[in-house]
């Protein structure tokens, strides 16, 4: 590409003809060469760029095997893999400009990724980072228990909060004192699928044999398999688990069930139900879901590829990174080049 004539042509002649890309098409452009990169990650470039509007897209998080130290994995943490439902595109930001070890993605909220990663000095640090505009900020350290046992909720204004069962850690950009703070959540069990609507933090936890739960809700969770969390649209709650055939300890799913939950009025109705011909694909597997508003994603054991459920249509996604039969996790990501860490 050096011997080409365009890498002869000044900066402000490129930077008009990739202005007239879309942000996607940036984004695709940037791997073509040396030279793309360097230009469209240019400071100025990225000014003259600011205002584009952001992408709506799918992050896949590492499958729970990420300390494996084989080669394919290795390459699978050297990125971000993502998926475009708008146009039914994989593609990759590079984490090459991490001087981290093992980046773990895990979470992201107004074009913020955060995820874990290695330190020099072996410990685990949380990082935020803006994938686009390739810039970086480590918050205060935390022990390597936190990244083992906590979970990782942001929220819209970007604080930062990692939960357990017994306690909770808050981080906010705007304190004075840049540091944690702890406080006490002394929950009844590990809490699962945590999620943030608004200011407040919804979980499910197990309480033990029935499900503790409001009158009014009826067997809203004694007809739900292993239901999870996702945020929906707004004020509701999307919960997504397995309709029981019976009541019976291993009793096998008919289906998997979306049910929608208004935080407003707290009633319950159904969203929608997986067809039965993906169904079938998920049976017998154990599966993943994230997601968020009106996209959610599954992700089983052996089945080779993702199952969407997208603005009330259902369909396949295929070219999964890695050899497909993984058990993926993900988030929502908005790219901003925007948004500053």
């Amino acid at each position: 590409m050096e011997d080409s004539p365009i890498s002869r042509l000044p900066e402000d002649t490129l930077h008009q003809i990739f202005y007239s890309l879309s942000l996607r098409e940036i984004m695709i452009c940037r791997s073509v060469c040396k030279l793309f990169n360097q230009t469209l990650t240019s400071s100025s470039f990225m000014h003259l760029i600011s205002t584009r509007s952001h992408l709506n897209l799918l992050g896949l998080r590492p499958p729970h095997h990420h300390h494996n130290h084989h080669s394919r994995h290795v390459s699978l943490h050297s990125c971000i893999h993502v998926y475009d439902p708008d146009q039914n595109q994989w593609l990759r930001f590079s984490l090459d400009f991490l001087p981290f070890r093992s980046p773990h993605p895990v979470a992201s909220s107004l074009g913020l990724v955060y995820l874990w990663a290695d330190s020099p000095d072996s410990s685990k640090s949380l990082i935020v980072c803006n994938p686009l505009t390739r810039q970086y900020r480590v918050l205060p350290q935390l022990g390597s228990a936190w990244s083992r046992h906590g979970s990782v909720l942001v929220d819209s204004r970007n604080r930062v909060m990692v939960l357990t069962e017994l306690a909770a850690l808050y981080f906010s950009f705007s304190q004075k004192t840049q540091q944690w703070l702890k406080f006490s959540s002394n929950l009844p069990s590990k809490p699962r699928s945590p999620i943030v609507i608004s200011n407040s933090i919804f979980a499910l936890c197990d309480v033990g044999s029935p499900w503790r739960k409001r009158r009014e809700w009826g067997d809203i969770f004694d007809i739900m398999k292993r239901p999870r969390l996702i945020p929906g649209n707004g004020n509701k709650i999307l919960m997504i688990g397995g309709l029981k055939s019976s009541y019976s300890f291993n009793q096998s799913c008919l289906t998997i069930l979306i049910l929608r939950l208004d935080l407003e009025t707290m009633e319950w109705e159904e969203a929608t139900r997986m067809p039965e011909a993906m169904h079938r694909w998920f049976q017998d597997s154990k599966f993943k879901v994230f997601g968020g508003g009106s996209r959610v994603c599954f992700s089983g054991k052996k089945v080779g590829r993702l199952a969407l459920w997208d603005c009330c249509k259902w369909r396949w996604i295929d070219g999964v990174p890695g050899n497909g039969d993984e058990l993926f996790r993900g988030f929502t990501y908005e790219a901003r080049l925007t948004a500053v860490p």
